[in-house]
């Protein structure tokens, strides 16, 4: 795909106009094609997507230099880079979600009405949905694949970052639909960097049925405030670990460094360590001591670490080798410090007292809570949906990874015999 700019393509709200007709005529036909036809577009796509693995590394080469120009800090270059391992993971991803059941025309609930109405809750595709996001060019793939397989068509408006890893990966999507026969307009990428393609999709409430934004909090903000059309999104993940004074020291040592450091610039990476006052001098300590030693920077209160924690350093998502760490009283200190600093994203605790978890777990309302496990697990292919299209913490329609389920809504198809109402 040629990148377009503004002086070439002429009106970009324009250029975004004749891509949402497309997509929304792409919607219309994707609305009831056969599963067959879905599952064999995304094995194509895998397929051209390992075979074109040496061309999407040199793509992914030209934007990390440019990310190197533009200064990107080493947890977002982290997020930019593509090597064998991350495009054999998202060839992985296309093929796991090819392989799952189809959402779409499943029978959710039925019933009889003593009208004589036989009455069906279908699952149905939302129709076009448009996807906003920052450096990971796997996203592109992702969100490709999910809207796919829920019968959607997608506009994607990936990050000037990966812009030259997108468009590759891109046309191997667009490969799989045309061996199966589906519209190339199923899944648009938008050709250029112009930040008014943002805007116009924001209002083009004819032609998208929603926004998913992702990235961070500037983008996702700016989504928010602006956007005409109904968003799925987390505007921060800020995740706390809560380590109790049941917690198992094994396991915790485990858990924290991993949830902090596997990869410290995703929305799944702790941002915050919340020590119970029992064993914060020798457990607690043993925590920061460890995350030290591995090149993370612990703002602590009432602990060691490498610099004292400031009030602002609670509530902040780093999305860097930074934690902040504090000592509480207990788990109803936890649960306080979570409801006011934390972002209804995920939250862990580590204990193996049943009945402080079942607290825990009750008393918050995060999008997602976990008991001795990594928040690095809050993630759509960890779940068991194949990918994700992103983590929403809104309480309407999804919450928590979004899925090919997730996208869907639903129709009532109501069948009667001649039937009339007295």
């Amino acid at each position: 795909m040629k990148v377009l700019e503004t002086k070439e393509m002429g009106d970009v709200p324009a250029m975004m106009a004749r891509l949402g007709r497309a997509a929304r005529a792409a919607a219309a036909e994707l609305a009831f094609a056969p599963a067959e036809a879905k599952r064999a577009a995304l094995l194509a796509a895998a397929d051209a997507l390992c075979a074109a693995r040496e061309e999407v590394m040199a793509a992914n080469a030209e934007d990390l230099a440019h990310g190197r120009e533009k200064g990107l800090s080493a947890a977002m270059m982290d997020r930019l880079l593509l090597d064998e391992a991350r495009i054999g993971a998202i060839v992985a991803g296309l093929r796991a979600v090819a392989a799952q059941k189809d959402p779409v025309g499943e029978v959710i609930a039925a019933w009889d009405m003593p009208s004589g109405l036989h009455i069906e809750r279908v699952r149905t595709p939302l129709g076009v949905v448009g996807v906003i996001y920052e450096s990971r060019p796997n996203v592109t793939a992702d969100a490709g694949a999910l809207c796919l397989k829920s019968g959607n068509a997608v506009i994607l408006r990936g990050g000037s970052e990966s812009f030259h890893s997108s468009r590759a990966i891109h046309a191997c999507l667009v490969a799989g639909l045309k061996s199966a026969g589906l519209p190339e307009a199923a899944i648009q990428l938008v050709p250029t960097r112009d930040r008014a393609a943002v805007s116009a999709m924001l209002a083009a409430v004819e032609h998208i049925d929603v926004i998913v934004p992702r990235g961070g909090k500037g983008l996702v903000g700016l989504v928010q405030a602006e956007a005409r059309v109904p968003v799925f999104a987390h505007l921060e993940g800020i995740c706390h670990v809560y380590v109790d004074k049941d917690a198992d020291p094994e396991k915790a040592r485990r858990v924290v460094l991993n949830a902090k450091t596997r990869r410290a610039g995703i929305c799944g990476a702790a941002e915050c360590l919340l020590v119970h006052r029992e064993i914060a001098a020798g457990l607690g300590q043993r925590l920061v001591d460890d995350l030290m030693a591995a090149g993370v920077e612990v703002r602590a209160e009432g602990l060691v670490g490498t610099k004292a924690a400031a009030e602002s350093d609670f509530g902040r998502e780093f999305l860097d080798m930074i934690i902040a760490a504090r000592v509480v009283d207990d788990v109803d200190a936890a649960i306080a410090h979570i409801r006011r600093h934390g972002s209804n994203h995920t939250e862990a605790i580590l204990t193996e007292n049943d009945a402080t978890a079942e607290r825990f777990f009750q008393r918050l309302d995060s999008a997602i809570l976990m008991r001795n496990a990594s928040t690095q697990f809050a993630d759509g292919g960890e779940f068991g949906m194949g990918a994700e299209i992103g983590i929403a913490t809104g309480k309407l329609h999804a919450r928590g990874p979004v899925g090919a389920e997730q996208l869907t809504s639903f129709k009532y198809l109501v069948t009667g015999d001649g039937t009339i109402r007295a």
